[in-house]
């Protein structure tokens, strides 16, 4: 893939959140990711959407129905897509200081792009959230990892 065909999906992505993100609010639910696959027969826009209560199949249909009528009327360069809605699943991704808040307490998956105590991967429980860090309890003991070196985490599922 090339850089302008990235650019132009990051702008494309942007054009959907702009969609997207107010009816989201004004269902309230949260947009926990968004993502714009290009495919060989025909490209997929990926909502996945959460709520304290958890999302059911009917929010999935009104959203894609919703949705799919709006990004048709206001974004004029998508072409054609298939719209998938959904559920982020027990391996929910984190993504913002509010999701570690949200999941204190749970298990998580967490990976860094640099070593951590002579690791890149950790499995534990979320603990505390600081300004700039959070620190799970691994095998009881506590790891603290600074948020610039975290890049992917995930609540570790059931």
């Amino acid at each position: 893939m090339g850089v302008r065909q990235k650019k132009d999906n990051t702008m494309l992505i942007d054009k959907i959140k702009e969609v997207a993100q107010p009816l989201c609010r004004a269902e309230n639910f949260e947009l926990v990711h968004l993502e714009y696959v290009q495919g060989n027969r025909e490209n997929i826009v990926r909502l996945f959407l959460d709520k304290p209560t958890g999302i059911t199949l009917d929010d999935c249909i009104y959203v894609s129905r919703q949705l799919g009528d709006l990004i048709d009327v206001q974004i004029e360069d998508i072409g054609s897509y298939r719209l998938e809605v959904s559920s982020p699943g027990p391996n929910r991704p984190l993504n913002k200081k509010e999701d570690f808040q949200r999941f204190k307490g749970e298990k998580v998956k967490i990976q860094t792009n640099e070593l951590v105590e002579n690791k890149k991967k950790f499995t534990g429980i979320l603990e505390i959230i600081n300004d700039d860090s959070v620190v799970i309890a691994v095998d009881g003991k506590k790891v603290e990892i600074k948020d610039h070196a975290i890049s992917k985490a995930i609540l570790a599922g059931q």
